[in-house]
């Protein structure tokens, strides 16, 4: 697309174009990432990553990647990285099956040093990277990218202390653009862009410390003096927060502005004995005008090219995410206890019409699930009925806090866990794949999931009413189509539902599995074999009777769900089969597999792994041919 992108292959080429030469090659980059993001179906983190071009090219241009060592934060703002990096022809694959990570991905390049796509991480993880330097005799700088946003992350600040406490030479560029994916929220955030320290002022003062310390009556004045002009410079500029971590602080400069970035980053480069945070302001979306005007949209795609609806098309279903929102906002207006509580999440999880609605009933806590949890624990003390709505992925952030805040406490504090099970182009570090394990080996927690839109809302009034911790976990997307508008029911906990009746085998299905076990009992008709149905709801407590009765009835069972074995509602069902002396009645578990998944469509992952209504038949029919007695002859004759 652009003539100088066509001649940068890795980041050395970078170091041979002039600085006009840089800032047309800027343009030819988001011009390329608006149309490869537009080529892949408009879905992919855009505003980020337009946000840190400059930035990019200058660290670049800097440091010897991946000698240097280049880490980023979250890392959703690496597409840059990866044009420059060597991985340019294959940006139309990004996000794709079997295509390039939206992610850093140390399997990609040599230059993607940490995997990552949890907010946080990338001071500890550089941290580690410079002791291991050091105690090797190495020489390399390490580079930490981090945004404002991951700042309110408890791990980002607990790494800053390890790191100043240790004085090592580290590098943190913090890339403050004011927003996570909405606008941060948090004391740290406002008071970050009032930092101002001149690094000119900071290098003359050293110099000049340096000198008169070696005369005594000198040390004395000097020292006098510096206490003097701390005071009156706190009086104008705040103390640096940064230095209190220990880190020599440089900025705020111009995170547009290629010509300041190099000659500080230059300039921090030659810093020794200390750890260096470089202050960079940066706007997300920044060059497009449209991505710049709305951040919040264009974060993740082109939403300003995407061609609108025909007049007479039919309205898309709402996402689980949307009805989920919708039946919190009414909750909170028949029941003054209702809370929502989420982690910079307000667009992911719906609940930002949710929050403009009702302001006092929603919080945002910044990209901090462990003190969003404890908060949620702490209003669950004095009477309210929290919702705590973080993705599946995320909340694993926040375990201890739900063992040792909730679950030990017996609180009630709703867990409402988006983006459960297989959960597409994010891919690695976003697969919902154990929070059923997680949460259903803790006593006291109830584990449920619906098969549709409409059980989502019964389950959630059936949450908020219980009194104990109650986790519900839905997948991303649209459901089957169940109506979203019919008035809140609750359902008995543990209790599961009979959909259909079979007596040739038992199809359970947990959660989105549900609607794939229908599917399949409908080929399996076709094939003579008549398949009961049930929606389980709940992994914790279990239907016991219900299961049991179809165990006993078809002397064949299987189980559906998007969760790993280990620990999951099959094994539950697995172990009660068990106990009760019916263990010969199992057939199988199809779960998600004991692997890392990467990323791709739903759909594609379900028919991978035989999680589809295809899989489970054909599955079901391989095992039932396998089998002896109690199927015996009738086994064999379905098989054919």
């Amino acid at each position: 697309m652009g003539q100088l992108l066509d001649q940068i292959d890795c980041p050395a080429d970078l170091r041979a174009l002039s600085t006009g030469e840089l800032e047309e090659l800027a343009g030819e980059i988001r011009a390329e990432l608006v149309a490869t993001i537009q080529g892949i179906g408009g879905g992919g983190h855009l505003a980020s990553n337009l946000g840190v071009v400059e930035l990019t090219l200058a660290l670049h241009r800097q440091f010897d990647s991946p000698r240097d060592r280049i880490l980023w934060d979250v890392s959703h703002q690496v597409y840059v990285h990866k044009m420059v990096t060597g991985r340019r022809g294959r940006m139309s694959t990004i996000r794709q099956y079997e295509g390039l990570s939206g992610f850093a991905d140390r399997r990609e390049s040599p230059h993607d040093l940490f995997g990552a796509g949890h907010a946080g991480t990338s001071v500890s993880a550089a941290t580690g990277m410079a002791v291991a330097r050091d105690l090797r005799g190495e020489e390399h700088h390490v580079i930490a990218v981090i945004g404002d946003g991951a700042m309110t992350a408890g791990m980002a600040l607990e790494g800053l202390n390890h790191a100043g406490h240790l004085g090592t030479n580290l590098i943190v560029v913090l890339n403050d653009n004011a927003m996570s994916i909405s606008p941060n929220v948090g004391a740290l955030s406002r008071n970050v862009n009032k930092l101002r320290i001149d690094p000119h002022y900071r290098r003359a003062k050293q110099e000049l410390g340096g000198f008169v310390e070696q005369f005594p009556i000198a040390r004395q004045m000097w020292q006098s003096a510096r206490r003097v002009k701390a005071s009156m410079r706190d009086m104008i500029v705040p103390a640096s927060f940064w230095e209190q971590f220990g880190f020599e602080y440089y900025g705020p400069i111009d995170g547009h502005d290629l010509g300041e970035l190099e000659t500080t980053l230059a300039a921090i480069r030659e810093v020794r004995g200390k750890p260096v945070l470089l202050h960079v302001l940066t706007e997300k979306g920044h060059g497009i005008p449209e991505a710049a005007a709305d951040p919040v949209q264009s974060h993740s795609g082109t939403f300003w090219l995407k061609k609108p609806p025909a007049p007479a098309a039919p309205a898309p279903p709402p996402t689980y995410s949307k009805v989920f929102a919708n039946a919190v906002g009414e909750l909170i207006e028949r029941d003054p206890r209702v809370v929502a509580v989420t982690a910079a999440m307000l667009e992911g999880t719906g609940l930002a019409a949710t929050q403009r609605r009702h302001p006092e009933r929603v919080f945002d806590v910044g990209i901090a699930e462990q003190h969003a949890v404890t908060f949620a624990a702490g209003l669950a003390t004095q009477g309210m009925r929290p919702i705590a709505a973080i993705y599946s992925t995320f909340l694993q952030r926040g375990y201890d806090s739900i063992v040792h805040d909730v679950v030990v406490q017996n609180l009630p504090v709703v867990f409402a866990l988006d983006r459960a099970g297989f959960v597409g182009d994010d891919g690695k570090t976003h697969q919902g794949f154990i929070d059923t394990s997680y949460l259903r080996c803790l006593p006291n927690m109830v584990v449920s999931a619906p098969k549709d839109e409409a059980e989502l809302r019964d389950l959630l009034c059936t949450a908020v009413a219980h009194d104990g911790p109650f986790a519900v976990r839905y997948p991303r997307g649209a459901g089957p189509g169940a109506p979203a508008d019919q008035p809140m029911r609750r359902i008995p906990v543990g209790r599961g539902e009979l959909l259909r009746e079979g007596r040739d085998a038992a199809l359970i299905g947990y959660g989105a599995s549900v609607a794939e076990c229908v599917k399949a009992a409908d080929a399996l008709a076709e094939r003579g074999v008549e398949a009961r149905v049930i929606n389980a709801r709940f992994a914790k407590p279990l239907d016991e009777e219900l299961i049991l009765a179809a165990a006993r009835e078809t002397g064949a069972v299987v189980t559906a769900e998007e969760n790993v074995r280990a620990g999951g509602f099959g094994e539950a069902v697995t172990a009660l089969l068990h106990d009760h002396g019916l263990g010969d009645a199992f057939l199988l578990n199809l779960t998600m597999p004991d692997a890392i998944v990467d990323h791709g469509p739903q759909k594609v992952y379900r028919k991978v792994y035989d999680l589809d209504g295809e899989g489970i038949a054909r599955r079901t029919v391989e095992a039932l041919a396998g089998r002896a007695a109690p199927v015996g002859e009738r086994a064999a004759s379905l098989a054919g």
